[in-house]
């Protein structure tokens, strides 16, 4: 229980309410800096409700920023800022009454690395998120960290083991435990940078048939260098380049006719 006395301790904030539990999310004219750095220039794009949104491009054309803009991580990098409206079905995420503790976690997020909490266990890493929304019933957290390893597709692989490390799982199985722990505090949105990037095939294989399925309850926006990968998950696919959208659409018709010469250059592989 070491690790849970760990997460206890971590700062709590008075959370502003969002009226809205959808989860549906649009940008406008949505810009973002690290320091002089113009990384993301005026995107405006609008993420539909349970479907899965690739965003491709190549290295350094603001994927990841433009993903990180969508729950307020961006701004917890030094010398960031960023301009622009992001709203999660009609509420504005930016507005200043808002805590973006609870953004967080109603737009979570999977990142490129596993990172599974070193000190806990399988079962506390799940339960973190309870626990520091200050949740201590026993009963409850065991429905729900169960409930949410059965959405992740890992509860029948490790539900002999939960007091072990998270960190004693497979890279994959690391993966998949952090898409619990986003899940298990009832997240509208999951946000996933290239979550596959470091996995084998059948990890990978995996990963893309949880997105799926969990775009059944939930919205996906997935970042992804991998052309085959996003035509294979998603329903919608935007392409960056040079920190602006160039192309936004359904992924059948921006794979077979894209609109803008640049979308297809890089799908076909003439750049990136």
């Amino acid at each position: 229980m070491d690790g849970v006395r760990e997460a206890e301790r971590l700062p709590l904030r008075a959370a502003a309410t969002l009226i809205d539990h959808g989860g549906g999310i649009a940008a406008t004219d949505l810009h973002a800096w690290f320091g002089r750095l113009h990384a993301l220039r005026g995107v405006t794009l609008r993420i539909a409700e349970r479907r899965v949104t690739a965003i491709i491009g190549p290295s350094g054309c603001g994927k990841s920023t433009f993903l990180r803009c969508l729950n307020r991580m961006h701004e917890l990098v030094p010398d960031t800022r960023v301009a622009g409206q992001v709203l999660l079905n009609g509420q504005d995420i930016y507005r200043p009454d808002v805590d973006p503790v609870l953004i967080r976690r109603q737009i979570g997020m999977v990142f490129q690395k596993p990172n599974p909490f070193p000190t806990m266990s399988i079962y506390d890493n799940v339960a973190a998120g309870l626990w520091l929304a200050g949740e201590r019933r026993r009963a409850h957290l065991d429905v729900v960290v169960e409930q949410s390893l059965r959405a992740a597709a890992l509860w029948d692989e490790v539900k002999d083991r939960l007091r072990k490390p998270g960190t004693s799982l497979s890279g994959g199985q690391q993966q998949r435990l952090c898409i619990a722990r986003a899940l298990a505090v009832s997240p509208k949105v999951l946000l996933m940078d290239e979550p596959a990037s470091a996995l084998d095939p059948a990890s990978t294989l995996r990963i893309e048939e949880l997105a799926r399925d969990l775009a059944k309850d939930i919205t996906i926006v997935i970042v992804t260098h991998n052309m085959q990968q996003a035509a294979r998950v998603s329903d919608d696919t935007g392409f960056f380049l040079d920190g602006e959208l160039v192309e936004f659409g359904p992924t059948r018709r921006i794979f077979t006719t894209p609109q803008d010469k640049r979308t297809e250059d890089y799908i076909t592989g003439r750049f990136g």
